[in-house]
């Protein structure tokens, strides 16, 4: 089984997950089976996936202890006020069908709607009140981490931003670092535009192992979490087969040096205004 990284809070999170951002309400429940029986136990969701209730049909039919599973989601943009947040989480624990949710994120900071510190406090209600064991935040750049850990003095156990070897994100790492936030990567795959580069075909072909697996295992290597999504029973399967294999400082270098300033594939957080 893959190791479990300890959480500024004392928790422990696996360090490899199936997201299911884009997977279809009506085949979440089988992609999610097919993910438990490959051997995950963290699960990420979201209220804007609208898969929610997949993801609970799907854990309680597992045959899985609920103490071995870890449930993520994620607060929507548009509940970010006190009152509204409450009501959200609500939902999400209706749907998803438990007592206490493992993780929880406020999704994007949306700094042009200015409420993401009310949204923090309510997260950090919650916990204290034992409802959500660990609170985190999910596209959140360093002003935005400074401004809620300064007015609440809770610091985030996970930030969850995209990241993947053409955007490392390595201005952000010293930061959360310093300040034991750990960092969970979303798009981990670039989207599936890294999947036929000839950089990591080549580091493939000398590990016997696909390009997802090498890049799956360049995120574990590099001490993040990683939550990489399909559809397909057997790339689920290959996606958590990363542990038999290390890449070499070589390999290491090797992709280092493919990182790239405009190598984002999704959103920008510092502008990001969607509301859903």
């Amino acid at each position: 089984m893959p190791e479990r990284l300890t959480l500024n809070d004392g928790s422990t999170i696996p360090q490899i997950g199936l997201g299911v951002w884009q997977v279809d309400p009506g085949t979440t429940v089988k992609v999610v089976r097919w993910g438990i029986e490959a051997g995950y136990r963290l699960i990420d969701t979201a209220e804007g996936y609208r898969n929610e209730e997949g993801v609970g049909e799907a854990i309680r039919a597992a045959g899985v202890p609920r103490a071995e599973l870890f449930i993520t989601s994620k607060l929507r943009n548009g509940a970010h006020q006190r009152d509204a947040a409450l009501r959200a989480f609500d939902d999400t624990m209706q749907k998803l069908g438990i007592d206490q949710i493992d993780l929880f994120l406020v999704h994007w900071p949306v700094p042009s709607q200015g409420k993401y510190v009310e949204a923090w406090k309510t997260l950090v209600e919650l916990r204290k009140a034992g409802r959500i064991k660990s609170v985190g935040v999910s596209n959140f750049n360093q002003d935005h981490l400074e401004r809620i850990i300064g007015e609440t003095g809770v610091t985030p156990t996970v930030n969850q931003i995209e990241l993947h070897p053409r955007f490392q994100q390595r201005d952000k790492r010293d930061f959360h670092a310093r300040h034991d936030i750990k960092i969970e990567s979303w798009s981990p795959l670039g989207s599936g535009r890294l999947l036929a580069d000839p950089t990591l075909e080549a580091i493939a072909k000398k590990h016997g192992k696909s390009v997802a697996q090498v890049i799956i295992r360049w995120h574990l290597q590099e001490g993040l979490i990683v939550i990489p999504k399909s559809n397909h029973q057997d790339r689920i399967a290959a996606n958590f087969d990363v542990l038999d294999f290390a890449l070499d400082g070589r390999d290491l270098e090797t992709i280092r040096g493919m990182d790239s300033q405009d190598g984002r594939t999704g959103p920008d957080p510092a502008t990001a205004a969607f509301l859903f």
